[in-house]
């Protein structure tokens, strides 16, 4: 079996529709830049208020992918 290094980074993801939404949002626009991509860790969930309402729903996400190492 090999052995695999992964790199973890954080992102924060956001939505006017879900918290779901914008977890995708963050993985989605992340896969455009990364490969490999393996795991994404929620942190931590929350809103965006405007005139009483929310306006946005953002999670703290980390990523992490396979490291390929120089």
């Amino acid at each position: 079996m090999s052995e695999s290094i992964y790199k973890v980074i954080t992102l924060v993801g956001t939505s006017t529709e879900s918290w779901e939404k914008a977890v995708a949002n963050a993985v989605e626009q992340a896969s455009k830049t990364l490969r490999d991509l393996r795991v994404a860790e929620v942190l931590q969930f929350d809103t965006t208020i405007e005139n009483g309402k929310i306006a946005a729903y953002r999670v703290k996400v980390n990523l992490s992918f396979k490291f390929e190492g120089a």
